[in-house]
């Protein structure tokens, strides 16, 4: 029998109490993009980070800092140019003449939500700066090593490459991400909401913090404890199979991205308030993390449409 996604079950079953007011806090600021919100939750609470890829002015920083701000996280916002160098994102030693050494300055890395913004401005050799930090929590620099915050975490926002002034993000950066997403132009109606006094003057506000870095870090610690059937796992396998041997696909999911896209299944599990992980857990998470992974030969239209046709193909049974 084949197990076709529902795409209604999943964003209206039940969400978890002490969630659902963080998914309707945010989502009272990004207005109709609930589903992209509780994508976002979801990777926050698998402990990965998220690639945000649109066109500027529609809302990516707003969501950001939203996210940052339900859940109590420092928040520090960079804005990626060509010029920028290693060091403006990681800090750098400078020598102080009076003591005769060098005195480390941390640079906006040493937070615990960072906002790449405009990640694809910046020239490989800065891109590059964030990998060790994004794999493992951690920053090298002049021969040491320094710990970053336990509840690091990176939402980067990517222009499309065909606007001016762009570099392609390498496999190795891109496999950092455990999901991308898409925003996209919000409805007529809720557009329209956009223009009333009302939501003007709540856009400038903070929301209050929902809950706090504390409980998030207990959250993932019982999200990487949810249950997945030895059933549910080999169906997990199946789809990054077909990945990897899809005739028009270049290179399929890593390991590295089959654990992200198991993590992300328990989040989803978490967040319907179970603790276990059922089939339409993996289908849902399957295209956010296929998204930015896969490279077809012909373009980025027809590999999300293979992602779509290997999900929606695939029997559970």
């Amino acid at each position: 029998m084949k197990f076709s996604q529902n795409k209604k079950h999943m964003l209206t079953e039940q969400i978890h109490p002490e969630i659902k007011p963080i998914i309707d806090a945010i989502s009272a600021k990004i207005l109709d993009k609930e589903a992209q919100v509780k994508l976002v939750v979801a990777a926050l609470l698998a402990g990965g980070h998220v690639l945000l890829e649109d066109r500027p002015g529609l809302g990516k920083t707003t969501l950001a800092a939203a996210v940052a701000q339900c859940f109590g996280m420092d928040y520090t916002r960079i804005q990626l140019t060509s010029d920028m160098m290693p060091s403006d994102v990681l800090g750098v030693s400078i020598y102080d003449a009076g003591s005769g050494s060098f005195s480390y300055h941390k640079g906006p890395i040493f937070t615990q939500f960072l906002l790449a913004d405009e990640l694809n401005r910046a020239t490989p050799k800065t891109q590059s700066a964030l990998l060790e930090a994004m794999a493992e929590n951690q920053v090298s620099m002049d021969g040491k090593t320094r710990e970053l915050d336990q509840a690091f975490f990176v939402m980067a926002t990517q222009n499309p490459m065909d606007d001016a002034g762009t570099y392609h993000l390498p496999h190795s950066q891109l496999d950092r991400f455990i999901i991308s997403l898409s925003l996209g132009y919000p409805s007529q109606e809720s557009e329209r909401v956009l223009y009333t006094q009302s939501y003007i003057q709540g856009l400038k506000k903070a929301l209050p913090a929902i809950t706090d870095v504390a409980t998030l870090m207990s959250w993932q610690a019982q999200v990487s404890q949810v249950h997945a059937s030895e059933e549910v796992l080999d169906y997990l396998q199946v789809l990054i199979g077909k990945t990897r041997h899809h005739p028009e696909i270049e290179h399929g999911l890593s390991p590295r991205a089959g654990l992200g896209f198991f993590k992300l299944a328990q989040a989803f599990a978490f967040m319907a308030g179970r603790d276990f992980v059922i089939p339409e857990d993996v289908q849902h998470a399957f295209y956010p993390i296929c998204r930015h992974r896969l490279v077809s030969r012909q373009g980025f239209d027809a590999v999300r449409d293979m992602i779509k046709q290997m999900r929606d193909e695939t029997p559970f049974v």
